[in-house]
């Protein structure tokens, strides 16, 4: 299960990438990032930490080759997410209405690191208008991804949390 709910985003990322323009200045309001929303929304379906920091890990290098060319830098990145994902499963309640405020402080998160790391490696020029203008441009299209995925993925562990319950029975 875990590794269609890998594949989903990135084809979706890659197709969707394909068609809408990508430089800068002329990003669409619907720009996608559902690989980096995959790794926040995921988690519930790992039964312990380490495979899921493990799994994240590997999913942003794979990212990494499809997308980006950076070797390394998005599972590193993919990794930081994963953290800081156990941290808001592990201290905050979880439902729909929060699930997006949590996406949108990983999409945050993600976005200021890359703009970061951008500005400190003077790959290109960055400064505060444009993150903001990056990180606005993706909210829309990953929020409806991220919640029809959260909703399919309660649903899973409700089924399985379900079948668990009768079993013992």
């Amino acid at each position: 299960m875990i590794i269609i709910f890998t594949l989903i985003p990135i084809i979706l990322d890659f197709i969707l990438n394909l068609f809408m323009p990508f430089l800068l200045d002329s990003l669409s309001i619907f720009n996608t990032s559902f690989c980096i929303i995959t790794i926040f929304l995921i988690y519930p379906l790992f039964k312990d930490n380490k495979n899921y920091l493990i799994y994240a890990f590997i999913f942003g290098t794979i990212y990494d080759l499809l997308f980006t060319g950076l070797f390394m830098f998005d599972g590193i990145m993919f990794l930081i997410l994963a953290l800081v994902t156990i941290y808001i499963n592990s201290n905050f309640e979880n439902n729909s209405l929060m699930n997006i405020l949590y996406m949108m402080i990983i999409l945050f998160i993600y976005f200021g690191l890359y703009s970061l790391m951008i500005f400190i490696f003077n790959v290109a020029p960055v400064d505060f208008n444009k993150f903001i203008y990056l990180f606005s441009h993706n909210i829309i299209s990953n929020i409806i991804y991220g919640t029809i995925i959260y909703l399919i993925v309660n649903k899973l562990k409700e089924r399985k949390n379900n079948k668990i319950k009768l079993s013992y029975n």
